[in-house]
């Protein structure tokens, strides 16, 4: 299990693009249980709806992709200094919209990586339904 400062040693993210709150389960390489608590003062809402809410599908498979770096850089040396850039988005279907109050667990596995790039597969929940999946493809970028 992961809190939020080991997670903030691992992703470069800060707020409010930072979108993983806790790491449940981890299997470094090949799969990831992580969860974010959507709360009504998520700086989003303002915009997306006002008078109803509902977190952009957008910011979910960015949340996804969050929990698939950490995945990838927990205990690995051979990405040490690499920046992790999203790719593409393949298959992604959402199901149900994601509100104030609700709990997204996501899953994440490894399908495949070779020469700097890979691709995961994503499932967030609430309370055991899946709102959103898909694949999502990434790079590691040198920084530089």
């Amino acid at each position: 299990m992961m809190d939020i400062n080991k997670i903030k040693t691992i992703l470069p993210h800060r707020y409010p693009f930072l979108l993983v709150d806790r790491v449940l389960d981890v299997e470094p390489q090949k799969r990831i249980v992580a969860i974010k608590n959507v709360s009504a003062n998520e700086l989003f809402f303002t915009g997306h709806f006002p008078e109803q809410p509902i977190m952009p599908g957008v910011l979910i498979a960015e949340a996804l992709a969050q929990v698939g770096c950490i995945m990838m850089y927990t205990e690995n040396d051979q990405v040490t200094g690499k920046i992790p850039l999203l790719m593409g988005l393949n298959n992604f279907k959402f199901r149900k919209p994601v509100v104030p109050g609700d709990q997204l667990v996501m899953e994440v596995e490894l399908l495949k990586i070779r020469r700097g790039f890979g691709k995961i597969k994503g499932y967030a929940k609430v309370e055991g339904n899946i709102v959103a999946e898909g694949e999502i493809t990434f790079g590691l970028s040198s920084g530089s």
